[in-house]
C-alpha cells in the first residue's frame, strides 16, 4: 500500500512537471517576443530624438509604481529572495499575483529602457507557475522544490533556446543541491521546452558564428576570467550600495524619478545601454572589425563596461524589475572585446574579438550569479557552433567564480558585518 501511494506521488509530479513545462514555456517565449518587439519598437523611433532617451525609463517604472499600486495593492516584489524564502520556509508558498506582477513589470521596465533584462521576472514568474500548480494540482508538499524548479528550468530554457542551461540553472541557482527528484522534475518540463524550441523558437540570440580558437590565447583568456570576477564584485557592490541608498528615499517621486532621470542620461549619452543592451554586442563587433582600434572606440568599450552595471542598479533601485543576468552578459562581452582589442594594439596578438566577448560574457555570469555550468551551457549556445569555445569557456568560467568568490569574503558576505541568504538573493532582490 505505501509503494503505492510512492508511486501515484511521483507520477503526478511526472505529470504535472510536463504540465508545469508547458505552460512555463509559454509565458517566457510571450515575455521574450513581446518584450523584444516593443523594446526595438521604442528604441528606433526615440533614436530620431535622443532627448526621449532622458525620460523612457521614467514612463516605464512611474507606469511600475502605479500597476503595483492599483491592480496588486501595493505587494513588493523581491526577485530571486522569494524563491529561497518559498524553498527554506516550509509554509511559505508563492502566492499567484507574482506570475502577472513579475510579467508586467519586467516588460515595462526593459520596453522603455530599464538597463536590465527579463530573466529575473521571467525566473520569479515561472516559479510561481511551478509553486501555484503543485498546489492547485495537490502534489504533494514534500515536493515543491521540485516543482519550482520544473517551472525555471523551462522559463530559462526558453529564453535562451537551450535546454541544458535551464537545467543546470534550477540546479546550481534554485535548488542549490543536487535531488534525484529533482532532476526528474526538470527534465520532465525542459523536454516540452525542448520540443517548443526545435519546432518553434530554434533562432540563437547571436547570429554570428565561431570558428576556431587558438591555445596561445589562454593567458589572455585567464587574464580576462580574473577581470570578468573582479567586474562582478563591482556589479554585486554597486547593487546592494546603491538600493541601500534609495531604499532610504521616503519619498516615492524622488525615489522613482531620480534613478530613472540617471538611467536616461546615461542612455542619452551611450545608447547601447538601452534596455537589456543585446543589440548593442552585434553593433560593436560589427564596429571592431570595420574601424580595428580607436582611442575613443576603446574608451567607449570602458564606459559600457563601467555604467551598465551602474544603470542595472539604479533601475533596480528606483523601482525596475530585474536582475543581473542581461547586465552581466553585456558587460562581459564587452570587457571581453575590450581586452581582445587593446592586446592586439598594444601586444599583436590576433586575438579573435567574438571569442573574446563570448568568453568574458560566460566568465561575468558564472561570476555574478556563482553557476559555472549554466554559465559554460548558456552562452555557447548563444551563437551557432559555440561549442567549439567549450573549453575556453569552461576555463574562464570557473576562474571567474573562485575570482569572485575570494573577493566577495570582503563584501557581500561582511557587509556590514551580516552574511547575505545567498550572493544570487543579494545582487537579484529587484526592489
Amino acid at each position: 500500500m505505501r509503494k503505492k501511494i510512492i508511486r501515484t506521488h511521483y507520477w503526478k509530479l511526472v505529470a504535472f512537471s510536463f504540465l508545469t513545462g508547458l505552460i512555463a514555456t509559454l509565458l517566457a517565449y510571450s515575455l521574450k517576443i513581446i518584450t523584444g518587439y516593443f523594446e526595438d519598437e521604442i528604441f528606433a523611433k526615440a533614436a530620431k530624438h535622443p532627448v526621449l532617451y532622458i525620460f523612457l525609463p521614467t514612463i516605464g517604472i512611474t507606469a511600475i509604481y502605479f500597476s503595483r499600486k492599483i491592480f496588486f495593492k501595493n505587494k513588493q516584489n523581491k526577485g530571486i529572495k522569494e524563491i529561497y524564502q518559498t524553498i527554506d520556509e516550509r509554509k511559505n508558498e508563492l502566492p499567484f499575483f507574482k506570475i502577472p506582477s513579475h510579467y508586467i513589470n519586467g516588460l515595462l521596465t526593459v520596453m522603455f529602457g530599464g538597463s536590465t533584462g527579463v530573466e529575473v521576472s521571467t525566473v520569479v514568474a515561472t516559479a510561481t507557475v511551478g509553486s501555484v500548480t503543485r498546489k492547485k494540482a495537490k502534489v504533494s508538499k514534500q515536493f515543491k522544490i521540485e516543482m519550482i524548479c520544473a517551472g525555471v528550468a523551462a522559463g530559462i530554457a526558453t529564453l535562451f533556446a537551450s535546454p541544458l542551461a535551464g537545467l543546470l540553472f534550477s540546479i546550481e541557482v534554485i535548488a542549490r543541491k543536487f535531488y534525484k527528484t529533482v532532476l526528474i522534475s526538470c527534465l520532465c518540463a525542459v523536454s516540452v521546452s525542448w520540443l517548443f524550441i526545435h519546432f518553434v523558437a530554434h533562432e540563437t540570440l547571436f547570429d554570428f558564428s565561431v570558428y576556431d580558437w587558438k591555445i596561445q590565447a589562454l593567458p589572455f583568456m585567464i587574464v580576462l576570467s580574473v577581470l570578468s570576477g573582479l567586474l562582478a564584485v563591482y556589479f554585486t557592490k554597486s547593487v546592494i550600495f546603491i538600493k541601500e541608498k534609495f531604499g532610504n528615499i521616503q519619498n516615492n517621486f524622488l525615489r522613482v524619478n531620480i534613478g530613472a532621470l540617471i538611467v536616461g542620461l546615461s542612455i542619452l549619452m551611450f545608447p547601447q545601454l538601452f534596455g537589456d543592451s543585446y543589440r548593442a554586442i552585434p553593433q560593436l563587433l560589427s564596429q571592431v572589425h570595420q574601424q580595428g582600434y580607436s582611442l575613443i572606440f576603446t574608451l567607449i568599450l570602458l564606459a559600457i563596461i563601467f555604467l551598465k552595471p551602474i544603470v542595472a542598479s539604479l533601475t533596480l533601485g528606483a523601482g525596475g524589475d530585474g536582475g543581473v543576468f542581461a547586465p552581466s552578459i553585456v558587460a562581459g562581452a564587452v570587457l571581453g572585446m575590450l581586452v581582445a582589442v587593446v592586446c592586439n594594439q598594444y601586444f599583436h596578438t590576433h586575438l579573435i574579438v567574438l571569442n573574446f566577448a563570448l568568453i568574458g560574457a560566460a566568465a561575468m555570469l558564472s561570476a555574478a550569479i556563482h553557476a559555472p555550468f549554466t554559465a559554460l551551457f548558456l552562452v555557447c549556445g548563444l551563437v551557432p557552433n559555440g561549442f567549439i569555445l567549450f573549453i575556453p569557456v569552461m576555463l574562464g568560467s570557473f576562474v571567474a567564480k573562485y575570482t569572485a568568490k575570494t573577493f566577495f569574503a570582503y563584501t557581500v558576505y561582511s557587509y556590514k558585518g551580516k552574511k547575505s541568504l545567498n550572493v544570487v538573493a543579494a545582487i537579484n532582490d529587484n526592489h
